[in-house]
């Protein structure tokens, strides 16, 4: 049987330490992948956010966004994905705060081959510990989902807050939700304010078209019209009338 491969992104600005970095990694004999450089924290969460990479080596002191800003924010909406802290000593203090981010690999500047393959071993470990989401309760999930949005369509609701909400990347979580309801969560927010705006209209005739709009999530009275009439073929006070 094959091992499993685990993808990494590597963030760190000397580019010699770098290169030396992701050498090691290829020479561990572990099942790990770099998927990724970067040489900046900002540049790093692109990476992140396009490859969903499992792993990601950071050192802390780096350019334009520093290590620090760079795991919180993967923690806030990546949270399934591993953090390993590759820094100096004199960046302890730095890495201490990074732990209150569930941060628990720490590789201390310049470290030996044995060194890296023993955080790497910690880190498979954690990784293959993560429980399997079974088909059942990747579908009870997305139960949760729909009825978290039929509660909150009249708020304003981005991709990165679900996301974060339910502890999962954007990504997985629009990939799951389409699959399992046949639309994009922003099309079955959309379905829901329309929806309601049908039944506001016609049961609430002394309501203006505007208020109507802002009970449902659209503050901009003419882009809730726009949409209105996209998805009706009428504009709501048509619709109204």
């Amino acid at each position: 049987m094959q091992d499993i491969q685990y993808s990494m992104v590597v963030a760190e600005d000397e580019d010699l330490i770098r290169s030396g970095l992701i050498r090691k990694i290829e020479q561990s004999r572990q099942s790990f992948s770099v998927v990724g450089e970067a040489t900046h924290g900002e540049e790093a969460l692109e990476l992140v956010r396009r490859l969903q990479p499992q792993v990601l080596v950071t050192d802390i002191r780096m350019p334009v966004m520093d290590g620090l800003k760079l795991i919180e924010e993967v923690h806030n909406y990546y949270p399934r994905t591993a953090i390993v802290i590759a820094s100096g000593y004199a960046d302890f203090e730095y890495a201490r705060q990074a732990m209150k981010f569930n941060v628990k690999h720490y590789l201390l500047k310049p470290f030996k081959q044995q060194d890296l393959a023993d955080v790497l071993d910690d880190v498979r470990a954690q990784l293959s510990r993560e429980p399997i989401v079974e088909v059942n309760d990747i579908e009870k999930t997305v139960q949760r989902i729909q009825q978290y949005l039929r509660e909150h369509f009249h708020e304003e609701i981005s991709l990165e807050q679900l996301s974060k909400q339910f502890s999962f990347s954007s990504a997985y979580l629009s990939k799951v939700f389409l699959k399992h309801v046949g639309e994009a969560p922003s099309k079955y927010i959309a379905t829901l304010r329309i929806n309601e705006a049908k039944r506001l209209l016609k049961q609430r005739k002394d309501l203006p078209v505007k208020a109507v709009g802002e009970q449902v999530g659209y503050a901009d009275p003419f882009y809730f019209s726009r949409i209105f009439k996209q998805a009706t073929g009428m504009t709501p006070r048509e619709y109204q009338k």
